[in-house]
Parts: C-alpha cells; structure tokens; sequence
C-alpha cells in the first residue's frame, strides 16, 4: 500500500511538472511574439553631414497588422520615447492572409505622423491588396510621406541629405527602376550623402548594393524567424534555411544595408528568440 501511494505520489509530481514546464513554454512563446524589443544602433560615415550628426531614427517594419496595445498604443508610446527626429514605415504595414483593413495602416500612420515626419514605402503584402493607390492618398492625407520610386531632401541643423524609397518589385510591372532613381539622384545632387529605403532585404547584395546609397534601410527578412546562436535566423519568409541579411548590418559590393527583423507575423509564421523589433538608429559623423 505504501508503495503504491509512493508511485502515485511520483505520477503526481511528474504531472504537475509536465504541466509546469508546458505553461513556461506557453508563456515564452507568447513573450517572443506580442512583447517589444527597442534596438538602439549607430550609423557612423564620415560623408554624413554635420547637421545630422545626432539624428534619430525609428524604423518600423513587417508589421503585418499586428497590435501592441488598444490601438497600437505601445508601440506609439515607444516611438515616442525614443524622440525621432524621423520614422521609417519599410513595408508590409498590412498583411494579404489576414485581410488587414486600410484603416489599420492609416491609424497607425496618422499616429506617427504627429511625433515625427513619417516615411513610407510599400511591401510586398501592400500590392496583394486591389487599391494602392488609394492606400498610398489615405497615407498622405494623413500627414505620412510615400516615397514611390522617388526621392525628397531633408533638412537638419543647416545641412541636408537626400531620403529615397522604392516601391516593392511587386508593384507595377513599368514602375521606375531601382537604377533610373539612382542615376536622378546623381543627375540632380551630384554625389549626395543618401538614404534609400527598399523592402526587400534579400534584393540588397544583387541591386541595392549597386546604387551608390550611403545606407539601405530595409525588412521583410523577419529575423530568420526563428535565430539561432552563431546563425542568422533558422527559415527565411521564403521557406529557405539559413538565410542571410536577417538583422542589423551588411556590408556588400561597397554598400552598407541596414535590415530590421521587424514586429509582425504573416499567415501562421512564428517567431522564437526573436522579439518584435522597434529600431532606433543613430546617425553619427566620423
């Protein structure tokens, strides 16, 4: 009878353990997906200009509709936090599986618009949606810039650089091409110190390389979704292992990329040991 009662008491314990640790990992799961990491990162060139030496970026990416807090209240607060005297919007605000409304990006747009001169470009996920056009008039009615295969200088502390964005190659079959909006930027500035903002990580070591952009600022690479020690994530969104370009920076072909491994999901895609990323980087002359 003791015996029994001894093998039961084990069976119990055993139990209440599997339990235990299945609550941990439910609450580690949820933890990697829905909570924020702020990422502060530097960008030193000695081309920069002076009077953006100091200057605060926030990059948002790869949202994918997600929310962080009522109405994406969080996320606003981070943003806020981190006083930008700029916001990046890099593409796939909204997310083609799970229908994301238009009024979702819109929202969130006006919101940021009104802590910083706010930047957008679209994803891929943008043109899975009938309208963008109309996404991209909804966007700048509400106070943020689209940057479609074009370019605009900003102006800090008496100096100036040249800020430009691509559509994603999902767009349009006759859009501008990466190449004509570098050979404009040439024709028009000279040999400016330049931003590009592009979506795709994966286009910076055969194109965006090439262009002559001081800093390619980009997503869509989702931080390999599930990062690994000593790896660059576990699964590209392509469905392809071990990818590379996933987080932070690259150097190729006498360019540098800066990828954010962004806040959002798409579909049923997961992350592990990789949180929702809200990027501020610093640029620094020198």
């Amino acid at each position: 009878m003791a015996r029994q009662r001894r093998r039961r008491g084990r069976r119990s314990r055993g139990l209440l353990t599997l339990v235990l640790l299945c609550a941990l990992c439910a609450g580690f799961f949820w933890w990697s997906n829905h909570t924020l990491e702020v990422r502060v990162f530097t960008f030193s060139s000695p081309r920069l200009p002076e009077g953006f030496d100091g200057c605060v970026i926030v990059q948002l990416s790869d949202l994918h509709g997600a929310l962080f807090g009522e109405d994406n209240r969080d996320l606003i607060d981070r943003v806020r936090a981190a006083g930008p005297d700029y916001i990046f919007l890099t593409g796939d605000l909204q997310d083609q599986y799970r229908q994301t409304p238009r009024s979702y990006s819109v929202s969130l747009g006006r919101s940021l618009a009104e802590i910083a001169p706010t930047y957008f470009i679209t994803g891929n996920h943008e043109w899975a949606f009938p309208d963008v056009p109309g996404l991209k008039r909804e966007l700048e009615a509400a106070g943020v810039t689209v940057l479609s295969n074009e370019c605009t200088v900003l102006e800090r502390g008496g100096g100036t650089l040249v800020l430009a964005g691509v559509d994603d190659p999902n767009g349009y079959a006759d859009q501008k091409t990466p190449e004509a909006l570098a050979e404009e930027i040439r024709a028009a500035f000279g040999d400016p110190f330049w931003l590009l903002l592009a979506h795709r990580n994966n286009y910076f070591e055969r194109t965006y390389s090439r262009l002559g952009a001081d800093l390619v600022i980009t997503g869509h690479g989702h931080g390999g979704l599930i990062r690994l020690p000593f790896t660059d994530g576990l699964v590209s969104v392509e469905r392809t292992f071990f990818p590379s370009y996933t987080a932070g920076f690259y150097s190729a072909n006498g360019g540098e990329l800066f990828v954010s491994r962004g806040l959002g999901n798409s579909g049923r895609t997961f992350r592990l040991f990789n949180r929702p990323e809200v990027v501020v980087l610093t640029l620094e002359r020198g």
